[in-house]
């Protein structure tokens, strides 16, 4: 009679299997919304290409001594080559002009009249005088058939 009464006390069930799967199923999902919050933020941060000469002064004060792409066009007459790099106005439009003072070698294809990007900062809050560590010459041609007025040259054309 003591094997009756062990046998029909009752035992608990083994563990859910769909307890277990839906815990991983939340787990996978965390991590999928993780990676793809992440993925998104990069993606966004790297969609300001360069800050126009025009944009970066109507924007100096918040913008500070933060590194920035600045965009505009050399003006003639206005490159200085130097012993770290070059010295050049880069014009926006009408009467908007930065002083960049860049180190380093500047490319093959600079000169005055073409549209450049410079990577750096303003030397102040205040300052019209921008520090730059790489000059990059955009491809004109493509460039400028794509995104038409986008920058103009001092002498009025569009670049």
């Amino acid at each position: 009679m003591a094997e009756t009464v062990e046998a029909l006390t009752p035992v608990e069930p083994p563990a859910s299997r769909s307890r277990s799967n839906r815990r991983s199923l939340g787990v996978i999902a965390v991590l999928v919304l993780v990676v793809g919050v992440l993925l998104s933020q990069g993606l966004l941060k790297s969609l300001n290409y360069f800050e126009t000469v025009d944009q970066a002064l109507g924007q100096r004060a918040s913008l500070g001594t933060k590194v920035i792409r600045l965009e505009g066009v050399v003006e003639p007459g206005t490159i200085e080559r130097t012993n770290a790099g070059a010295s050049f106005t880069l014009a926006g439009s009408g009467s908007h002009h930065v002083l960049v003072t860049a180190q380093g070698s500047p490319p093959q294809l600079f000169q005055a009249d073409i549209p450049v990007v410079v990577v750096g900062h303003f030397v102040s809050a205040t300052s019209l005088d921008f520090a730059g560590t790489q000059i990059m010459v955009k491809h004109s041609s493509s460039y400028i058939a794509a995104h038409p007025n986008r920058v103009k040259a001092p002498n009025g054309t569009s670049r």
